[in-house]
This record gives structure tokens, sequence and C-alpha cells, in this order.
């Protein structure tokens, strides 16, 4: 039957009554209109409603369109998990346009490539990074963008460098002002940069249809229910902080703001507003576990978190079971939002030994609620590996929760979904019921407390010694980081450097956080054709992502 003639379509088209594009940008505008004097954010004796944040958003989205801000604009942001920055969730997409939240621990020259290269037109500035903002600008090779001041009493130091600031904005903005109609789901909301294999990296597109979605499964997934009190522990700027601003406005929760990860800070946070749901990378669980005032057994709150990152240690499971907190393991890519699959519990996982337990959890796991599918796939078949936990494939993803692809870059793009599914580059199996565990990392990044670096990017900067003859890094395991870049090194003949002058010179040409905390010198194992052979070095070191050759 063709499709004219199908009963079902005969005059039963598509109108404002019965579609709405799906936005994300909407769940505010419902949680101010249900709960308006519901508390909405609270951050250093300062608070919100959901009536005041939909007008702040609406006010600051007024501000940028009178700025000439619109469809197919960037505006990025490099601020610290305040209330602005949540706001900025909202309001940007309001004004029509696309929100780059820029990592804060970058250095100069990757937030000058960020900005040119994503056309940001307006950026938002916390006085803490306003010198590597001005020294990014220096090195921009396209036009600057419009710098914004965020104040923040919390914070002592910086200056500003904006031409305004960010509540002088809000003042000027209209509080009744109209968000730009969304026409088609499948229009950006986002652009973030994932480290690649490259020293660039890939811009990330997402969408408000992913968006939307993805809050939504957070809720199930994470098992948020209905005015969940948030803790930022998480950066707002890694994947949209995993869509969770959005996801919060969807449930009427209470975002509790943090500016920077410290235990002491972070219990009496959870204690003064009874924290029920907070995410991390397992150095954030672990920095709580070990902290000397954390509380234990029935002086603990119970919380809920998700972890994600490289598969959290038995230790980290189960001492954060110890100060109150079960942890969900999830696990994705800037591709897909941020987390996109969770190692769903199972009945009975809570009567196993802890230690058995904590295995069970820390698989990558099954896709998240409104997730099509991620599996294990042969990438030269595009058929599914066997559920023996030993064949080893590559992980992949599919469903509304990807990415639209990588901006100006049509061939990464087309490459990221041959066959129909994402590639994540990530190898690994799938067990007896379905449940993804990764092995290894084919394009070798590194995640450091949930933070990707690049081994390429790392080696490049070695191979600029003027010692360096041969250069390979891998992860190595590390009790607060989850893993560190550990850095092999074969010298050229009749040069010398120590570990610490390599150390150094890596610090000099790249952000702290992707230097190796370790050098090891000597012959590295090549094949016949001189090809590093990093799964040795991976054995030497005791990576977890060490495999068989």
């Amino acid at each position: 039957m063709s499709e004219r003639q199908n009963p079902y379509n005969i005059g039963l088209d598509k109108t404002q009554a019965n579609y709405v594009p799906l936005t994300p940008v909407s769940f505010l505008a419902r949680s101010a209109a249900v709960y308006p004097d519901h508390v909405s954010t609270v951050y250093e004796g300062r608070s919100f409603t959901w009536a005041q944040t939909y007008e702040r958003c609406k006010r600051f989205a007024s501000y940028l369109a009178g700025k000439g801000i619109g469809v197919g604009d960037t505006v990025a942001a490099m601020l610290p998990n305040i209330p602005a920055m949540n706001e900025v969730h909202f309001a940007v997409p309001m004004s029509g346009a696309v929100l780059n939240a820029l990592n804060i621990r970058l250095d100069a020259p990757s937030i000058a490539f960020q900005l040119d290269h994503g056309g940001a037109r307006i950026i938002l500035v916390d006085p803490e990074f306003s010198g590597v903002i001005t020294d990014a600008l220096a090195q921009m090779s396209g036009p600057k963008p419009f710098v914004i001041d965020v104040d923040d009493a919390a914070f002592k130091g910086g200056k500003r460098i904006g031409e305004i600031e960010y509540e002088a904005a809000l003042a000027q903005g209209d509080p009744d002002f109209t968000a730009i109609p969304l026409t088609d789901e499948w229009d950006a909301i986002a652009l973030s940069y994932t480290s690649g294999t490259t020293g660039n990296p890939k811009g990330v597109v997402t969408h408000h249809r992913g968006a939307y979605l993805n809050a939504v499964s957070n809720i199930l997934a994470g098992q948020l229910g209905q005015h969940p009190v948030y803790l930022w522990t998480l950066p707002m700027f890694h994947c949209n902080g995993w869509c969770f601003p959005w996801t919060i406005a969807a449930s009427a929760g209470i975002n509790v703001c943090l500016r920077k990860v410290e235990p002491t800070k972070i219990f009496e946070l959870i204690k003064q507003h009874g924290v029920t749901h907070m995410c991390g990378a397992p150095i954030v669980y672990n920095t709580l576990i070990n902290a000397p005032d954390a509380p234990k057994g029935s002086a603990a709150r119970r919380v809920v978190g998700l972890i994600a990152g490289a598969a959290p240690p038995v230790a980290v499971l189960e001492g954060a079971e110890n100060i109150g907190i079960k942890l969900t393991h999830v696990y994705g890519l800037t591709e897909v939002y941020g987390p996109a699959s969770v190692c769903a519990e199972q009945p009975g996982w809570d009567e196993l030994p802890a230690a058995e337990r904590a295995s069970m959890k820390r698989r990558q796991g099954v896709p998240y609620p409104l997730e099509e599918g991620v599996t294990v796939l042969n990438p030269q078949t595009m058929q599914e590996v066997p559920r023996d936990g030993e064949t080893i494939g590559e992980v992949m993803f599919r469903g509304n929760i990807v990415m639209k692809g990588y901006l100006k870059n049509e061939k990464a793009t087309k490459e990221a979904f041959e066959g129909g599914w994402f590639h994540t580059g990530d190898l690994g199996v799938l067990d007896a019921h379905g449940y993804v565990i990764i092995k290894d990392r084919s394009k070798d990044i590194i995640i450091s407390g949930g933070e990707n670096i690049s081994s390429v990017e790392v080696e490049d900067i070695l191979y600029k010694h003027p010692a360096v003859l041969f250069a390979a890094v891998v992860a190595k395991p590390d009790p607060k980081w989850g893993e560190v870049p550990c850095a092999f090194v074969e010298l050229k003949d009749g040069a010398s450097a120590t570990e610490a002058e390599i150390i150094a010179f890596c610090r000099s040409h790249m952000s702290g956080f992707k230097t190796p905390k370790a050098v090891m010198f000597g012959p590295i194992p090549k094949t016949s054709t001189g090809k590093i052979q990093k799964f040795l070095l991976r054995n030497e070191v005791g990576s977890a992502k060490a495999i068989s050759a």
C-alpha cells in the first residue's frame, strides 16, 4: 500500500496542535509555570526560584538578541559551576544560538583554536580565567568575540576584561522576551570539543532532540524522580554537564552550585541542603572517600551518584558505599551527549558480597532508556560479537542520543557513522547478559579525572624535545586520577635527559593535566615495520587497558 493510500496518513497531518519540536528549553518554562516558588538554584547564600531563573534566562536571551545574536551564531562560556553557567544553557538556545561551553582547564592556544573554529561571537568569562582568555583572544586568527564578565563574590582575584558585566546585561534584557521559535528539533543546541588523535580537537555538534531525550534518560537511569537536590560536582563544561542543567529543570529540582570540588565544602552542602544526587569522575568520589572528615556509617547521608570515566576501581565503589554514596556506572562520550549507557542494576545485586557487587557494577552496561542501542560489533562485518566476554570488537552507539556530527569536518563525520552506527573507537566485549565491557581504547585516549587526553598529542610534544628519538604515551593507573599519562622515551645516541626535564618540557608546551606524570627511559618495543607495540608498554605499567596482542 502506498503512503497516499494509507488511511492513517490521509488528512492526519502535523499541526501546531499535535506536533512541537522537542527542546529541553521547554522544561524550564514548565517548571517555572508549575513550580514558580520552588527553589531552583542555591549558591553561596544566594538562591533563586524557578520563576526567577526563567526570568533571568529570558532577560539574557533578550540581551543576546539585542546584540544581533540568533540562529547559527555561537556563544562561548568560560565559567565554573555557578548559577550563570546553568542559566546560559537555556538563555543561549532561547536566542536561537548555540552554546560552546569551554573546558576551564585548557591552555590559551587550545581555547583560541576553539573560539576561531566555532566562530564564537560572544564569550562569558569568570575573573579566574581572565588571564588565559586574554592570551587566547590575542592568539585568535579570526574576529574576536564580544566579552561579558561574570563576577562571582565567592572568588577573590582576577580582573574584568569585558565590556559589560553579566548582571548588568540581565538588567538590560526584557523579562517578557519570547524565545525564538524552534522549527526543527534537529537544529544545533551545543558545540563541544573532544580530544582526538590529532593536534586539534573535533567540534561535536549536538541537537535539541538529543538534549531533550538525554535529559529525560538521566532522570530514569539516575533514579532522580521529582524535585531532586542535585550537587554540581560534575563540570557543566563537560558535555554540557551530561545534560543535567536540562535534567534538573525537567524534574523541577534544585541546583546546588559548587565552584570547586572541595570535600569539606561538599559534605557541608550535602548536609545543609539535603543533597540527593551527584555525578562525577572516579577522582571526585575517591577524593571524598579519603577525606579525613568524611561522614561514615549512620552519620553519612544517602546520596545517589553517577560515576563515569575509566571503569571505577572496586575500592572506589566500596568506599563510596561506606560514606553513604551509592554509585551507578555510566558510559559515553561527548558525541553521545555524555553518558548514553548505564550499568543497569539487577535484582539481587545488593545481596552480593561487596567485591562481587562492585565487579558487576564496573561494566559499561546497556543503552540509556531513550538511546536506541549500544553494543559491540565487528567493525569489518558490522555484526554483533558473541556474548562470551572474550571476543573483542568496537563499541558502537545508535539512536537519537548521538551527535549531528563534527563541525566543518565531513570526512570525520562520515567515518564516525560508517555502517549506520557511531564508532566510539573503544574496544570491548559483550558478557552473557549483553552488557558492554570496555577492554581498550583503540584511539589511545587517556581518561584522567574525567578529562580526555590524547596520547598522540602528548607524543607530538615529546618528539619536539631535542634529546628524544622515539616516544610513546600510555595510560598508567593512578589511585587519585584513575589514569595519568606515562611516557616511554628512547633517547638519541649521545643525548641525555632526566624525568624532571622531560616533564617540565611538556608542561611548558601544554596544559598541566595533559603532561606525563612519569617517564621511563629505554628502547621502545616495535614491530618489524617500526610500529610501536603499545600493548607491551601498557603491560609494563600495569594498565587496566592492557590486552593480549
